[in-house]
């Protein structure tokens, strides 16, 4: 687990919520995976890593599957990166059993997203996220984003559940800055951005970190940008963030999982298709996609451009500096 980060982010300030590489038949790419990994945190400068989360197809991927695939990132990268087990599911009991197993294999803290589909009220949502809390000694980190569960984690429920010793975060997807501003004056919550395109903006009103699905691509930039805000350099912060704007664009043209296995694949990098219900990205999406990156100046592994594929071992994306052609 990564040595150094902030007080008041526990699990490091820059996460991906990794993809769950797949091979051509559809199996996971356990190879592939500690691949990724690797070079999420020693080339995208990623502090941490969410395993099984949404982006990482957890909906379509069994326990089993979930299990190994955590064992194969900690092995690879556990030593110098925190890693998070998705363990969020709509059964309150099944989200029990999957931290458990998550603490057993090692994880250094579990995501858990709001329950999605069965709409429960508030004190539902909070007996849920204390029971699964009660079951580990790991810590938490909420998962809120309504336009996905249908359901709100309420501003005074974060409050109440921010009372327990190890509901230490949440990753705040409401698009609220308002209501994230007003739960982080009353409690000790470290927030995570979880809409890309309000990294920098959250960050201004007290965010810890971002828990980005662009991070597979320009996790490294995302890094400079905290780096620079923190230092008072803000001007070059927004620089960063305006640079990247067509990326976050493209790659939430869609569903993320899309997208990102779709520009990993033209880098040469460990993705491969999606699961269904997903569908791969087509042709005209891939163009767009193309033209999106060469608007933000990234260029893929070592230098080639993204419609280059490389071999999947390459690593090292290449990225044009500020106010450079």
């Amino acid at each position: 687990m990564a040595a150094s980060t902030p007080p008041n982010a526990p699990f490091g300030q820059m996460l991906t919520a990794m993809v769950t590489p797949m091979q051509e038949n559809g199996d996971v790419d356990y190879d592939g995976a500690a691949r990724l990994a690797t070079y999420l945190v020693d080339e995208q400068r990623n502090d941490g890593l969410i395993v099984s989360g949404t982006t990482g197809e957890s909906p379509t991927t069994n326990d089993e599957e979930k299990d190994r695939l955590l064992r194969v990132v900690l092995d690879a990268v556990g030593d110098r990166a925190t890693i998070v087990a998705g363990v969020g599911t709509n059964d309150t009991r099944h989200s029990t059993e999957l931290a458990r197993a998550a603490e057993r294999a090692g994880a250094h803290g579990v995501l858990t997203v709001t329950p999605y589909y069965n709409k429960p009220p508030q004190e539902g949502l909070l007996r849920h996220f204390t029971s699964i809390a009660d079951a580990t000694e790991l810590p938490m980190m909420l998962y809120d984003i309504p336009g996905r569960t249908g359901t709100p984690i309420a501003s005074e429920t974060l409050v109440r559940l921010a009372e327990h010793p190890r509901i230490v975060a949440n990753k705040d997807a409401k698009d609220d800055i308002g209501a994230s501003s007003w739960v982080m004056e009353r409690t000790g919550l470290a927030y995570y951005c979880g809409s890309d395109m309000l990294n920098l903006p959250l960050l201004s009103v007290g965010a810890s970190g971002f828990v980005s699905v662009v991070g597979h691509i320009v996790g490294a930039d995302l890094h400079d940008m905290i780096d620079a805000y923190e230092s008072g350099d803000v001007a070059r912060a927004l620089a960063i963030h305006r640079r990247l704007t067509p990326v976050y664009t493209g790659i939430f043209r869609t569903q993320g999982v899309i997208t990102t296995k779709a520009v990993l694949n033209m880098f040469g990098l460990p993705g491969g298709p999606v699961r269904t219900p997903l569908a791969d990205a087509s042709p005209e999406l891939q163009a767009l996609l193309r033209e999106d990156l060469a608007a933000a100046g990234v260029k893929g592994p070592i230098g080639l451009a993204p419609h280059q594929a490389v071999p999947a071992s390459a690593v090292g994306v290449e990225r044009l500096t500020e106010g450079s052609a």
